[in-house]
């Protein structure tokens, strides 16, 4: 059986990785560090790991291209929290002979709740109002209504479908578009069925829930933005390469967009000069969608039956491609 000497667990930024499992039960003489700040770039990262031979990474947080992998020799173990991680090249794993294993699915809930957490704070202006009223300053922005507004939803699948469900609730007008869109399933939920430049036109707030890949690069690009009505309000909580995020940046300054919430960020965390931070009408959060104490559950639990599992000889949960 594999002797596991050296355990890392990566971007545990509140510090609650030993809340959610006990990592006490890793295999004797088993070393854990926790790192509670991002490591950075691909050398800080090397850097920082080549002595583990174990990691556990915290989503996407922290990348492991090819070029990263075959600078850590020491890895045998690497496992991603989620079932699948985009920022992990397991092609390349595979052929150092690094096993990445997975963790139960989460965050579906908890990422269409956030969503309409950021709806709410752009229509009724929340963030603003609360440091206004911290200032001693009572009521100076006047909200939205979302009764008989239009809600354009991009991507109608698990989180988009929750997401769609709520607006309907909320008397709103739900339309929904993505490229291999279900038209009988929308119309059984109560969602119409539209054209792309539609619902860009059309709709008061669209919000984005489609998978990240090289076709939906920059599906949201100066074009689309162009579409939309003046006050209309965009909402991503999916992924940050979905909107080309200099051409958003650019009409929220213009004015030619009524605001943006987004909870993903093309670099993450945000750098210190970051042109976000002084954005106008914005709503802007830490990738805080599949932040919960349920989620953490799932992903620190599996991640440590991961660990047990492989110094046990039997992976469970193997990627592979």
């Amino acid at each position: 059986m594999p002797e596991i000497r050296r355990v890392a667990i990566l971007d545990d930024y509140q510090r609650v990785a030993h809340r959610y499992a006990d990592w006490n039960t890793l295999p004797g003489g088993a070393r854990l560090t926790v790192f509670t700040e991002h490591l950075g770039g691909p050398e800080e990262v090397v850097a920082a790991l080549e002595p583990f031979d174990v990691v556990v990474a915290m989503r996407e947080r922290t990348a492991f291209p090819a070029e990263v992998l075959d600078r850590l020799p020491n890895l045998r173990l690497l496992v991603t929290t989620g079932p699948v991680n985009a920022a992990i090249d397991v092609a390349a794993a595979a052929r150092r002979g690094i096993v990445v294993s997975g963790t139960g699915a989460a965050g579906l809930t908890a990422t269409a709740e956030l969503t309409w957490g950021l709806i709410h704070s752009l229509a009724r202006s929340l963030p603003a109002e609360d440091r206004g009223l911290r200032d001693r300053a009572w009521q100076h922005t006047v909200g939205r209504d979302l009764y008989g507004a239009r809600l354009g939803v991009i991507g109608l699948g698990r989180v988009g479908s929750r997401v769609a469900r709520v607006g309907l609730a909320f008397g709103m007008d739900v339309v929904a578009w993505s490229a291999h869109l279900d038209a009988e399933r929308a119309t059984a939920m109560g969602v119409t069925a539209v054209g792309k430049r539609e619902l860009l036109a059309t709709s008061d707030v669209v919000t984005l829930h489609v998978q990240l890949s090289p076709r939906t690069v920059g599906l949201i690009g100066r074009d689309e933005l162009a579409l939309m009505r003046p006050d209309a309000l965009l909402v991503n909580t999916s992924r940050a390469p979905l909107v080309d995020e200099e051409a958003l940046l650019a009409a929220l300054r213009a004015g030619t967009l009524g605001g943006a919430a987004l909870d993903v960020h093309s670099s993450q965390p945000l750098p210190a000069e970051s042109p976000w931070y002084d954005a106008p009408r914005t709503v802007l959060t830490p990738h805080l969608g599949y932040v919960t104490a349920g989620t953490y559950e799932i992903f620190y639990r599996d991640a440590l039956e991961d660990v047990l599992a492989y110094a046990a000889g039997e992976p469970i949960r193997v990627i592979a491609r």
